[in-house]
């Protein structure tokens, strides 16, 4: 699709202090407690302090979000309430939120003269000095740099340079490692591969979080509809196929519990019954009400044979959204100079080991715009000190045979099939063993097919999807306790020393506690 995105499929809304009776402190709490620890304290605080103004500038560009009474100011915003948090803070567009935003966002862009769009391209690999040497080992000590990137037009099938003394990754998630997702079917973790391919230092990639309710059909094409959050925020509650509420006693928040929390009382539930699904009941609101609050959710459960009003649907949990990424500093920089990374690729410490519910468009909107004031204020200095170099044509042109295009679509099948079996909600020493045999076997196979065939975007993404999934079968195998989006059953407990994954291509992976020791110091240990 055209201008697809895991921002236009968001349903629910972005988190904002705006009731008076609300604060930057709540919200901070609230992130913090969701996130089991392991959130950056200082990237927190910019996230929340910085909401109702970047709120302010999507409805200068035109986004229309619901509002509770006449009027179009923050003041009159008709605010929602999901899971993990205090009090009423989720601004939306009814259930078409990141829609909306995409369309004013879209909408400004076509008024600027000097943005220009190429449809249809997919991004091979960032360009740095190592296309300009056989010299494949990094040392510790050398700054790399970024300068664009090798870009695929799908069109013609060639590869283009794209040459830029800043770059910034924008490419989403990873959702599509797995068999069922929310994720549109460009989230294949591209710009993560990317980044980790050309040095980039990665971290929490295990934190991968399972919405807890997609609706759950008979079809088995791994597409999940989401069944907002938003629903339980107004009411709706998790019964199993006996009819029971079964988080009563999991959470004090009951249904509205953090994510990770929900989705393992679901899969806890679903293994104790062998049910393949649990319910999810809001027939306590009217039809009229659902249709108005929840459009598209309602007209979606009407074409699949369920009327919301009437029944309770079945929901299950599906893969939804990674918490790690690529590192970066308050403004977006990442450890490769001149390169930024900004929403689902990256990894700014507000997420911890698990998503506070609306914290993403929020973390999408702050930190780009913390990247754009960094630019503009450095520009005249990368302008005069960054020189671009010559990078040669791109010279990987193979043969491509359509017969073993079958072989390709096994390939992704077989990824998505593994880490939905070894890498879920619920994991074992044993299966993440045998999941990292098994994809060490496939990558190697996936990036033999790479080197010899004419370059395409479905082979391009599948390579990203045998490195995204390698990346986090191995940082959820390093970890030997459980916390938040992690759970491990060979190692229920969480320890107190809150350390991060943190990886680096042709270097042994560590354990960092961020508050008291650097990423870039000299412990890194070459393979």
């Amino acid at each position: 699709k055209e201008f697809d995105s895991s921002t236009n499929y968001a349903q629910g809304g972005i988190a904002s202090v705006l009731d008076p009776n609300d604060s930057f402190q709540n919200h901070i709490n609230d992130t913090l407690e969701a996130g089991a620890g392991l959130c950056n304290y200082k990237s927190v605080e910019v996230l929340v302090r910085s909401g109702p103004e970047r709120i302010h500038e999507l409805m200068e560009w035109g986004t229309q979000f619901s509002h509770s009474s006449e009027g179009t100011g923050l003041g009159s915003l008709d605010l929602g309430l999901e899971g993990g948090h205090s009090f009423k803070r989720i601004v939306h567009a009814r259930d078409l939120t990141g829609q909306q935003i995409e369309r004013a966002l879209l909408g400004r862009i076509a008024e600027i003269s000097k943005i220009e769009i190429y449809k249809d391209h997919t991004a091979v690999d960032i360009l740095t000095e190592h296309q300009l040497t056989d010299k494949s080992r990094r040392g510790n000590d050398k700054k790399t740099s970024c300068y664009g990137a090798y870009i695929l037009d799908n069109k013609t099938g060639m590869v283009k340079i794209f040459n830029s003394r800043v770059t910034l990754l924008a490419t989403g998630g990873v959702g599509q490692v797995y068999l069922h997702t929310t994720n549109p079917d460009i989230a294949t973790g591209d710009g993560i591969a990317m980044a980790y391919r050309a040095g980039a230092i990665i971290a929490d990639m295990e934190f991968i979080q399972f919405h807890p309710t997609t609706l759950y059909t008979a079809k088995a094409d791994g597409k999940s509809f989401l069944i907002s959050e938003a629903v339980r925020g107004e009411g709706a509650v998790l019964i199993n196929s006996q009819g029971e509420r079964f988080m009563e006693d999991v959470h004090p928040l009951k249904d509205l519990a953090p994510r990770d929390i929900v989705a393992r009382a679901i899969d806890k539930e679903l293994k104790r019954s062998g049910d393949s699904f649990v319910l999810l009941d809001i027939t306590s609101k009217s039809a009229s009400y659902l249709k108005k609050r929840f459009p598209s959710i309602y007209q979606r459960c009407l074409d699949e044979g369920f009327d919301l009003s009437r029944e309770p649907i079945p929901v299950v949990p599906a893969a939804h959204y990674l918490c790690g990424g690529v590192i970066s500093d308050l403004d977006g920089k990442t450890t490769i100079e001149n390169l930024y990374v900004s929403g689902e690729s990256s990894c700014t410490g507000v997420h911890g080991a698990n998503r506070l519910a609306s914290n993403s468009l929020l973390e999408g909107i702050v930190f780009s715009h913390r990247i754009y004031e960094s630019i503009k204020a450095s520009f005249d200095r990368i302008c005069s000190s960054v020189t671009i170099p010559e990078y040669p044509p791109w010279d990987k042109e193979g043969t491509f045979d359509f017969n073993e295009w079958v072989l390709v679509k096994h390939d992704i099948e077989d990824v998505k099939r593994l880490m939905w079996d070894y890498v879920g909600i619920v994991r074992s020493d044993h299966r993440l063993q045998r999941a990292y045999k098994r994809i060490l076997f496939l990558a190697d196979e996936i990036h033999s097919y790479y080197r010899r065939s004419t370059i395409s975007s479905r082979v391009i993404e599948l390579r990203n999807l045998a490195t995204v999934a390698k990346l986090i079968i191995k940082s959820a195998m390093i970890r030997d306790d459980s916390i938040g989006l992690h759970y491990n059953t060979d190692h229920p407990e969480t320890h107190e020393d809150k350390k991060h994954v943190v990886l680096r291509s042709q270097y042994a992976p560590r354990l960092i506690n961020f508050e008291t020791e650097s990423i870039l110091d000299k412990k890194w240990v070459p393979f």
